[in-house]
Order: C-alpha cells, then sequence, then structure tokens
C-alpha cells in the first residue's frame, strides 16, 4: 500500500472504499464496505470510546481490537458482522491497484482522521462529514470559504450568463466559487471564475477519474485554481443519493450560498438547499441567498419562507465581500420586510415550505 496515505486513511478507505480498479464481473459478489453515514460513523464512535483509532485495526493486536469494539451491548453495534469487517480489512492488495491508478491521475485522498482535511466540513457537519475525500488539484483552499453557487442543470441561457457573471465577480474579489461541477448553473459559476483568473472548487458527485483528466480542466488545475474533490470512489459513476449528500459539502465549504434557481416539483438544488435551511445547527452553517433580479422564481420564493435571503446584488468587489463577510449576522431586508426568519418562526415556516416544495412530512429531502 502507497505509504502517502496515513495508516487510518488506509483502515478507513478499506473499510468504506468500493476500491474500483477496471470493470467489475457480472455478478461479482465481492464483501459490500460499510455506509458512510450509518456503519462506518457506528464503528468510527466505538472506536473513539474504546480510545482507539482506526489505524489499530490494522495492527498486530487487531484482532482483540475489533473484538472489544464489537463487544459493547447495543443492537446497532451488534448489527455489525465481524467477519466482513475482517474481510474488508484484508482487501491490501486491491487497495495497493486502486492507489496506483489514483496516483497515475495525481488524485489524493484524505480521511477525517488527517490533519489536512477541511477543518469547515468537520465544524459544520460534524460525523456527517465525508469519512473519506478524493480530490486532485491545490486542497489548500479548501479552508478558504468563498461563494457557493448552485442551481438546476437546465437552466435558461439568461441565468447561465448571470451565473458566469458571479462567478467572475467573486474572482475580481479574490473569493473562491465553490459548486457542484454539474453542467448548468454549477459549471457556468466556476467557469466564469476561472476565466477571469479566479479559483473554483468542484464538489463532485460522481466520475472525479474523468474530471481529472479531463481537457477543459486540466490547465486550471496546473495552475493551482481549481480543486476538484469527492466522497465518492473516483470511478464511481452518478447516483442520485449521492447527489444530494454532496450538496452539504458544498454549503460546507462555503461563506455564504446564492441559489440561482431551485424546481418546484423536484431537484437536487431545491433539496439542497431545503437541508441547509432546515439545519439544526444553522450557528454554524453558512446563509443563503436567492436571485432577486430576471423575473420572479416560485422555487425561489419557497426557499425565502424557509430563511433564504433576497440576494443584494453587489456591483463591485468591495460590495461582494461585504455581503461573504456579514455571513447572515444581519438581515437582509427589502421594502421593510425581513427576509430571514426567527427561530420561533422557524418549525412553521418549514413545514409550509416543504409542502410548497412537495417534500414528504418528516422525511429528509
Amino acid at each position: 500500500m502507497s505509504e502517502s496515505l496515513s495508516a487510518n486513511t488506509k483502515a478507513i478507505l478499506l473499510l468504506t472504499a468500493p476500491l474500483i480498479v477496471g470493470r467489475r464481473a457480472p455478478g461479482d459478489r465481492s464483501v459490500k464496505p460499510l455506509s458512510l453515514n450509518r456503519e462506518y460513523n457506528l464503528l468510527a464512535k466505538r472506536l473513539r470510546e474504546i480510545e482507539r483509532a482506526p489505524a489499530d485495526l490494522l495492527g498486530a493486536d487487531a484482532g482483540s481490537v475489533l473484538s472489544e469494539c464489537l463487544g459493547a451491548a447495543d443492537p446497532a453495534v451488534e448489527s455489525l458482522d465481524p467477519g466482513r469487517i475482517e474481510a474488508l480489512l484484508g482487501r491490501g492488495m486491491q487497495l495497493s491497484l486502486a492507489v496506483e491508478n489514483w496516483q497515475a491521475r495525481a488524485i489524493w485522498v484524505l480521511s477525517r482522521a488527517d490533519d489536512g482535511y477541511p477543518s469547515r466540513l468537520k465544524r459544520r457537519l460534524g460525523s456527517g462529514a465525508p469519512a473519506v475525500l478524493y480530490g486532485c488539484g491545490e486542497r489548500s483552499f479548501l479552508d478558504c470559504g468563498g461563494l457557493a453557487v448552485v442551481g438546476p442543470r437546465a437552466a435558461a441561457k439568461d441565468l447561465l450568463a448571470y451565473a458566469r457573471d458571479v462567478g467572475e465577480l467573486a474572482a475580481e474579489a479574490g473569493r473562491t466559487v465553490v459548486s457542484g461541477g454539474a453542467r448548468g448553473v454549477d459549471r457556468a459559476a466556476m467557469s466564469g471564475a476561472l476565466a477571469a483568473g479566479g479559483r473554483a472548487s468542484g464538489v463532485l458527485a460522481s466520475d472525479l477519474a474523468r474530471a481529472a483528466t479531463h481537457r477543459d480542466n486540466r490547465d486550471a488545475l496546473l495552475d493551482g485554481r481549481l480543486i476538484l474533490v469527492s466522497a465518492y470512489d473516483p470511478a464511481a459513476r452518478f447516483l442520485p443519493g449521492h447527489a444530494m449528500e454532496r450538496n452539504h459539502s458544498v454549503y460546507g465549504l462555503a461563506d455564504a450560498a446564492l441559489v440561482v434557481d431551485a424546481l418546484t416539483d423536484g431537484g437536487g438544488t431545491r433539496a439542497g438547499a431545503v437541508a441547509h435551511l432546515g439545519d439544526s445547527k444553522r450557528s454554524t452553517a453558512c446563509p443563503v441567498y436567492v436571485r432577486s433580479t430576471l423575473g420572479a422564481s416560485e422555487g425561489l420564493a419557497a426557499l425565502e419562507t424557509l430563511g433564504a435571503i433576497p440576494w443584494l446584488n453587489p456591483k463591485n468587489p468591495d460590495e461582494l465581500a461585504e455581503v461573504l463577510e456579514q455571513r447572515g449576522v444581519k438581515a437582509a431586508t427589502t421594502g421593510g420586510r425581513e427576509a430571514q426568519v426567527s427561530a420561533t418562526e422557524a418549525p412553521s415556516r418549514i413545514e409550509t415550505a416543504r409542502q410548497q416544495l412537495m417534500l414528504p412530512v418528516g422525511k429528509p429531502p
């Protein structure tokens, strides 16, 4: 296994990553990795409780560590199969091949246990922060904040131009554009920033290996102005659930977010904004703005009922910097009406917005 990976990261990869190398044979029955949001987080919690780290599962006393870790009288812990965990930890050769494949594409790997892991994600998402981040490009500005610009894949030309203009302004202000890297609004904002000599962070839900070698990204990656990251195997294909989960990291890395448009009958942009605005940890969350020019949008109006703020339309870099540095401390006002929602109003507003946006009651989007 590569010495560029910490022992903790090796263990986490063995436990959670599919380690895709080449094409899987039909009917492949390889052992299923631990799910990140439930099974791995449960195992990690137990390791902390017994004052151990993931790397201890690779040491000489790994068997006793695993026995102690799974020995709690807890039905959830009992659901973790020791045989399955041992099989996952035994995939050393597969990990070596995967790492070699990643390194050929200049892809690096960080785990939550590494010092270089973005502190913003740990602070804002807690145990919901991705256990592993794969990336390509200069990773130092993942902790520099910036403006998240998000919107649908199928957007009108005027909205794509709007997103590019916002990206250019962010570049002029020396602020990073953070987005999901999907076609449409996401790419338009990132392209605007890069074309103006600025920086962009793309948080991908799939195909990192392909994006890392794509000619459209090559120069910006080499210049250190673009970083592409993903919580999923670099060869993983698109899954809607991954796109939804990716949204948390987009908001987590930014100082503020601007929703250029959102649908009312579906779409990841809407679901990501609703989830963020309904976050119980709003004190650490970035403020969410919605476009306030170029005509009305039912989707954006519904997000306002959750507490989204009409975009203040900064005209120059200084004005944009002021918007980002306020970090939502001051409520924006439009026609004397506060756009932010008080803590006492939030629950009823959220329920109303869920109904307007056709979200299942009582279930996360």
